[in-house]
This record gives C-alpha cells, sequence and structure tokens, in this order.
C-alpha cells in the first residue's frame, strides 16, 4: 500500500532566485536568516541533507545524508502560496496573479458593497493584525467590513465575530469570489474574523480562505481519478478550492498539522497527503520575528525522529516549500522570491543530490510516478 506524505513549510526559502530582484527581494534567504538564531536547530533536517543542497553555503554539510535532495527553481511569475502550491501540483502561471498596491478599483467595490449591504473601511495594503488595531472601533461603531489586501494576491475582510457572525462572513467572502474572476481575479478571498474590545482587538482561529479555482488539470486531479485517495491537512484544501481531493482537515497551527499527520501515518490509505504547516508565514515571516520563526523549525525538527520512525515499508515522506518570507528581510514583510528545498525519505528512497530543478512541478511529476501515473503537465519525476 503506497503513500506519500507531501509536507509543505510554508515560505521555508533558502535563497534568492536570479530574478529576485525584480520582485524587490534581491539578498533575501529565509533559511541564513533563521540560522543565526539562538533558537535555531534543525539537526535531523541536517542529517537528511538541508544543508547539502545546492546554494547552501552553510551550515552542518554531511557526507552521508539519507534523503533525496534538490533546490526548487520556481518556474511560474509570482512569489504566493496560491502560484507556489499550483506550481507543485503541475500548474505553471506565466502571468502573476493581479496585485492592488493603491487598493481594489472603484468597480470591485462597489459591486462588493452591493452584494454585501455594507460599506467598507481602509481598502489598502495593510498589515492584519495592524488594520483591526487601526480599524476595528469603526467596524464596531458604523458595521462596515474592514477590506484590505497585502502584496499577495488577497482580498482580506475582516469583522468581528459579535458584529457580522462568521458564517455570514463567510457568504460576504463567497460573494466576494463570485465577483473577483476574469482580470481581477485574486488567488485568494479571506475571511478575518476577529473579537476583542476597545482598540485590543486579536485575530481568531476561524480564518478561511475561498480560493481562485485552478484552471487546469493538477496532480491532485490525477490522483482522485486514478482512485486513489488525496488527504489535505491545513489550507490545503482551501488552495485548491477543494478540487482533488477526497478528505479534509484544518488545523489551527502547526503543532495540530503535525498531530494529525502523526493520525494519518497510523491509518490506511493508498495515496497522498497533502500538508501545510502555516505557522512559520502567518505568525512569524510576516512579522519580522527571526526568533519566532526558528524556534518554529525548531519544533519541526524534533518532530521529525516521530514522523520518520511511523513511515511504512512502500511510504514516502517529502518537505518542500512554496516561497521565501525571509524574516531577517527588514525592508519588507512580505512574501520573497526565493528558491525552496526539496527532501525525500523513505525506507525505499536511494540518497542523491538532483542538484536545481526548473519547476516545482516535478514534485507533483514526482507524486504521480510513485503511483504509475503519467503526469498531465510539464514536470520531470525525481524518483
Amino acid at each position: 500500500m503506497k503513500r506519500v506524505f507531501l509536507i509543505v513549510l510554508d515560505s521555508f526559502g533558502i535563497g534568492a532566485m536570479e530574478d529576485a530582484a525584480a520582485y524587490g527581494d534581491a539578498g533575501t534567504n529565509t533559511l541564513r536568516s533563521v540560522y543565526g538564531s539562538p533558537a535555531f536547530a534543525m539537526p535531523n533536517m541536517a542529517s537528511l541533507g538541508l544543508f547539502n543542497i545546492d546554494g547552501v553555503d552553510f551550515g552542518p554539510r554531511t557526507d552521508s545524508f539519507t534523503a533525496r535532495i534538490a533546490r526548487m527553481r520556481e518556474a511560474s511569475k509570482g512569489k504566493d502560496t496560491t502560484i507556489g502550491h499550483w506550481e507543485i501540483a503541475g500548474i505553471l502561471s506565466p502571468v502573476p496573479l493581479p496585485t492592488y498596491p493603491d487598493g481594489f478599483p472603484d468597480e470591485v467595490i462597489e459591486a462588493f458593497t452591493q452584494a454585501t449591504g455594507r460599506g467598507i473601511l481602509c481598502n489598502k495594503p495593510y498589515s492584519g493584525t495592524e488594520v483591526i488595531k487601526d480599524y476595528g472601533d469603526e467596524h464596531v461603531r458604523t458595521g462596515r467590513l474592514i477590506v484590505y489586501t497585502s502584496a499577495d494576491s488577497v482580498f482580506q475582510i475582516a469583522a468581528h465575530e459579535d458584529v457580522v457572525p462568521v458564517e455570514t462572513l463567510y457568504e460576504y467572502c463567497r460573494q466576494a469570489r463570485k465577483i473577483l474572476q476574469g482580470r481581477h481575479g485574486v488567488g485568494r478571498v479571506i475571511a478575518r474574523p476577529f473579537t476583542g474590545a476597545d482598540g485590543h482587538y486579536v485575530r481568531t482561529a476561524r480564518r478561511h480562505d475561498f480560493s481562485l479555482e485552478p484552471p487546469a488539470a493538477t496532480m491532485l486531479d490525477q490522483l482522485k481519478a486514478a482512485g486513489r485517495d488525496v488527504i489535505s491537512v491545513g489550507k490545503i484544501n482551501d488552495i485548491f478550492a477543494g478540487r482533488g481531493i477526497t478528505e479534509y482537515v484544518y488545523t489551527k497551527g502547526n503543532a495540530e498539522g503535525i498531530e494529525q499527520t502523526m493520525k494519518y501515518l497510523s491509518k490506511d490509505f493508498e495515496g497522498l497527503c497533502f500538508i501545510n504547516l502555516v505557522d512559520y508565514d502567518m505568525l512569524y515571516g510576516h512579522r519580522n520575528d527571526v526568533d519566532g520563526y526558528a524556534e518554529a523549525l525548531a519544533f519541526f525538527d524534533r518532530s521529525l525522529p516521530a514522523l520518520t520512525g511511523a513511515l511504512r515499508d512502500e511510504d514516502i515522506l517529502m518537505i518542500t516549500a512554496d516561497h521565501g518570507c525571509d524574516p531577517g528581510y527588514t525592508v519588507s514583510t512580505d512574501h520573497s522570491r526565493e528558491y525552496t528545498p526539496f527532501l525525500m525519505y523513505g525506507p525505499n528512497v536511494q540518497p542523491a543530490n538532483l542538484g536545481t530543478r526548473e519547476t516545482f512541478a516535478d514534485i507533483g511529476a514526482t507524486v504521480l510516478d510513485y503511483f504509475g501515473i503519467k503526469p498531465e503537465f510539464r514536470g520531470t519525476s525525481m524518483l
């Protein structure tokens, strides 16, 4: 019974790509930044071969790494969650998803206010924690929705749970998703519920993403069509708009994501368990918190022996990322255009350094190859 566990360490980049300057990211290196923190400790990832990957010129290299390793180059234009995950699953995006550094145009806002019957506040790029601090009181007083974006292709709606019930907020997001198509087809519409009072507001764990549907067949679609299980842990189900998923579970953070992965390691299924661990990006990268990011990576590393120890003879564990988010890059708190790591480990996996790959889609092709399925997309198996 073949199983693949594909873990995305959200935003764990390993160095700026050649075109990073065009994205404002010259010199970024998420791994290098966190490596300098006293909280950093990844001996198990080092044993797999993390520091032997092309371009990683620091850290404890080893002559006896135990994984199949590679440096992944993003062929798509972009550096966001949707583009990165889509490419892992086989979709290359030659045109980046739209972003709105000056806020959303009148045609979008007017259609949204008409659909919801509520006015809006903000409508510009903003930190998610700062926007509720600056606009929360006015939102509570007037009932107007806080609409904001970021450097990513996102339309975010923040609302107090006592003012707008969470299910109503989700419905507003569905309305926005219908509006935001075509040239305004942002990657994600995100519900950002919060609670608290008098300027002391906190975001809750009931965030929900409403993603653009993938424009072509993905690794997930092909696996499902072939009768294999496709299990989503974390926000994977949202990123792919539910397409190609046979079972899913949401999580509140990395610890729960690892806990759910351990549960699936003990279950019988044949196919893919696709996991996103989001804390690196959401809690630390976007807040320039180097030590927090480093500690979160150390926590994952401490969990690795339990994960690898639970693998069965025909299991494969893959570890990668979807983009960078260098917490040490104080010019910005946005994602960074970086190479990502790829490490593949299992009882029957032969260690090797596969150099630098031309696309994240090689990961999707590798998964399909393991199940004897020919990919319907550009990508070369690393099996």
